[in-house]
């Protein structure tokens, strides 16, 4: 089992990122996909979360109308698209899959917003 995630960087306050999470070795579209955030200090929260088929997704209050949780089952890819980045977006992102007891992490891309 992998989850391997992409797309972490350095961006300026205001910039985007796409964030993509790829699967491998389990069934990909059975599983709710989440992507969760560290900064610095803190601990691991929620970030935003998407049902196997897409139709029920939830944000964290901290990100809606600014983060977008995508996924492609035919990719085995779930995507987070990041806009209006704030310092304090700053961050390791993960990605989490899980189904019933059964969850997998992903290493982390480390996410920086700074001017």
């Amino acid at each position: 089992v992998q989850l391997v995630e992409s797309g972490g960087g350095l961006v300026q306050p205001g910039g985007s990122l796409r964030l993509s999470c790829a699967a491998s070795g389990f069934t990909f579209s059975s599983y709710v996909m989440s992507w969760y955030r560290q900064g610095p200090g803190k601990e691991r929260e929620l970030v935003a979360s998407i049902v196997n088929t897409g139709g029920s997704i939830n944000y964290a209050d901290s990100v809606k109308g600014r983060f977008t949780i995508s996924r492609d089952n035919a990719k085995n890819t779930v995507y987070l698209q990041m806009t209006s980045l704030k310092p304090e977006d700053t961050a390791v992102y993960y990605c989490r899959a899980t189904r019933l007891w059964v969850e997998y992490w992903g290493q982390g891309t480390q996410v920086t917003v700074s001017s």
